[in-house]
């Protein structure tokens, strides 16, 4: 299982996170299920992005879950270094691994990165 994880700011627009998850799925392939925190999970933004990809949207508290990159602005906000790689490696579920980086968008308004898992049941 592919879990792409999404951490935005509350101004960012839609395409910003289009073009993040777009660039992460030309690298780490299609995503199938979309991550993000409990109230970006509520946003119509993210809401509508994966409404067009046909993904489900899972929501995943993050605080504590270590991750390759870490940012200390997120660190002192959310309790984790990467809000994109800690949703996607909590969704993906036991023995998921980072296999796309935190990636920012150009704008710097969204970050994506994805996990992957073996286990069919995740």
């Amino acid at each position: 299982m592919r879990v792409a994880g999404i951490g935005f700011r509350k101004d960012a627009p839609l395409d910003s996170l289009r073009a993040v998850l777009t660039a992460v799925e030309a690298i780490g392939g299609k995503a199938d299920a979309l991550a993000s925190l409990p109230e970006k999970a509520a946003d119509p933004l993210l809401q509508a992005l994966a409404a067009e990809r046909g993904l489900p949207l899972i929501p995943a508290p993050v605080r504590g879950i270590a991750t390759p990159t870490q940012s200390p602005r997120i660190q002192s906000m959310h309790g984790t270094g990467s809000v994109g790689e800690a949703t996607a490696l909590a969704v993906a579920g036991p023995g998921a691994k980072i296999t796309v980086a935190r990636t920012c968008a150009r704008d710097g308004m969204a970050t994506c990165a994805m996990a992957e898992t073996k286990d069919p049941t995740a």
